[in-house]
This record gives structure tokens, sequence and C-alpha cells, in this order.
């Protein structure tokens, strides 16, 4: 079953720290429910991309902590991701 959310209505930014506290500001492009588990679909800033390449999209899985709060987490399976970027791809080409 697959359920998705697009961004388009207002531009909604969404502020990743990693790691190294570095902090990276996206765009969000939308959610989905893909084989169970959610997913969000983010795009860096117009600013910070090439007019001439498109959209680079980042794909993370959302999980929930022992409060029910979500946080995001990289996808490290290959077989994982590209799935789900072909869902993502085929929502997009519709």
């Amino acid at each position: 079953m697959r359920r998705f959310i697009m961004g388009d209505q207002l531009p909604h930014f969404i502020e990743l720290v990693d790691g190294n506290n570095v902090i990276t500001t996206f765009k969000y492009r939308m959610s989905l429910d893909y084989n169970d588990r959610e997913y969000i679909v983010l795009i860096y800033p117009e600013e910070d991309t090439d007019p001439d390449e498109g959209d680079e999209i980042v794909i993370l899985r959302v999980e929930q902590d022992e409060n029910g709060d979500d946080y995001y987490v990289g996808i490290q399976e290959k077989k994982e991701l590209q799935d789900v970027f072909s869902a993502v791809s085929e929502i997009y080409d519709k």
C-alpha cells in the first residue's frame, strides 16, 4: 500500500542536525508510506542547487522514539533505498 502527501501548497523547511551538530536546511517535498514504513522526501532549497541539474532529493525513513516522537534515519540498505526511490520517481512521473 502506498500513500503520499505532496508539499506543494506551502514551502515547509526542515532543519536537520547531523552527528557533528551541523545544521542543514531542506525543503519538504513529500511523505510516503511504502511497505508499512513511512518515509520523508526532502530537497535542497533552490538557492543551494544548480538550476541545470534539477532537484537533488534526500529520502529518509521516519522512526519513532520511546516517547512516540518522530525522528529521521538515513537508509543504509541499498535495496530499500532503490525501492523507495522507484516509488518516489513513479509519483513524480505521473
